[in-house]
């Protein structure tokens, strides 16, 4: 297993040579760590990468080679089957039951009531209609139904909750990967407007030539570098309902990189707010404001969003509507803020088009970028690219 363990991180680019290997064997010989699945983690981790940068694909490589060692670490050996834990986790209801169940009402009304059970509920409950936990038609908690509500913690299943709380954890995404598909390069070659600027450090061979003949002697000219100087602002949704798309947008991430030589990327979680983030390990500690963009970055700059849109349309028109913090504006005008500063802006939404239909919030952010959403597909970045062509900005 230690052997394969180097290779997959040979194959992922991280530099893992037979000393290493050896200095790993020799400290888990010496029992330098705790016998636990973290603390070989962290010690493999410290032995192997010396960038930062190579984090994220460590993290991918350990959990293809030890998939299931840290989850299964610690837990209760005997087996419980899955179906006994979905009959109390979960109550399945009938059509009709469903339509009995009553919403709470508006946004406010919802963030009242769930006030007020907070203040008087003293114990945990699974399967009820009013108190917050686990299944049943209560709006509040999770694994349950109910037409709106407020989702803490667990997993989305019905995909209704106009909010939810709940810690989240985002991986960076991955700008050197390899593409699946060369054709999303073509597709973003689209948007190129050449320029030489810069030092004059590459040899411009024809006017060589012709001042040689001209003076009789050798005459060297030098000229800057052809590149593409078209300005990329690209704002990444991470998270969440994103995650299915992860491969992806790290294709369309890795082939904007490679093509645009003036671009700045940050990452948004559902709707862009007050603020964003590069690295989304420090998203809470180094965030940017949004104003600050606005400002630094010339009108001249082409936008693009990239996400699904989908989350409760209350993380749209609302504040205190994010998932994660009370946003005192609401992203609608945060978005108009983008739109209007900057002509040049696209939605490259991952979810089939044929699906957009289905959501409210996705019919809301579309509506926001004045209809200028796109699917990620070749043809529908082809057709993104020519509108931010159309668009000088």
């Amino acid at each position: 297993m230690f052997f394969n363990f180097v290779d997959e991180l040979r194959e992922a680019g991280i530099p893992a040579s037979f000393k290493e290997h050896l200095t790993l064997i020799e400290a888990l010989d010496r029992d330098v760590i705790e016998q636990t699945p973290e603390a070989f983690y962290y010690l493999s981790r410290a032995t192997f990468v010396k960038d930062e940068g190579l984090l994220d694909r460590f993290d991918q490589v350990f959990d293809k080679v030890f998939k299931g060692l840290l989850t299964d670490y610690g837990q209760d050996p005997v087996d419980i089957p899955e179906e006994w834990l979905k009959a109390v986790a979960e109550k399945f209801l009938t059509p009709e039951e469903m339509a009995e169940i009553e919403a709470l009402g508006d946004w406010d009304e919802i963030m009242e009531t769930l006030k007020k059970r907070l203040e008087e509920q003293q114990e945990r409950h699974e399967g009820g209609n009013k108190w917050i936990g686990t299944g049943g038609t209560s709006p509040f908690g999770h694994s349950g139904y109910n037409p709106e509500g407020v989702r803490i913690g667990g997993q989305s299943k019905h995909k209704r909750a106009v909010k939810v709380w709940e810690k989240r954890e985002f991986k960076n995404l991955d700008n050197t990967r390899e593409l699946g598909s060369r054709n999303i390069k073509m597709a973003l070659r689209r948007l190129r407007r050449f320029a030489r600027e810069g030092a004059a450090d590459e040899l411009d061979l024809d006017a060589t030539i012709e001042g040689t003949a001209k003076q009789g002697w050798l005459d060297i000219h030098m000229r800057p570098e052809r590149h593409n100087a078209v300005k990329l602002l690209l704002f990444l949704d991470v998270g969440g309902s994103m995650d299915p798309f992860i491969k992806l947008v790290e294709e369309l991430f890795s082939a904007a990189t490679s093509e645009f030589k003036n671009l700045e990327f940050f990452y948004f979680h559902n709707c862009l707010y007050e603020g964003v983030w590069k690295d989304n390990r420090r998203r809470w500690s180094e965030r940017t404001k949004t104003w600050d963009i606005l400002h630094k970055f010339g009108h001249d700059y082409k936008i693009v969003f990239v996400g699904d849109a989908a989350m409760s349309p209350y993380e749209i028109t609302h504040p205190g509507g994010s998932v994660e913090h009370f946003n005192e504006e609401a992203g609608t005008a945060w978005m108009k803020r983008v739109t209007d500063t900057y002509p040049a802006a696209v939605w490259i939404n991952p979810v089939p088009e044929k699906q957009w239909g289905y959501s409210q919030s996705t019919r809301m952010i579309r509506e926001l970028m004045k209809d200028r959403m796109y699917p990620l597909t070749i043809d529908g970045l082809d057709d993104a690219m020519r509108e931010l062509s159309r668009k000088q900005g």
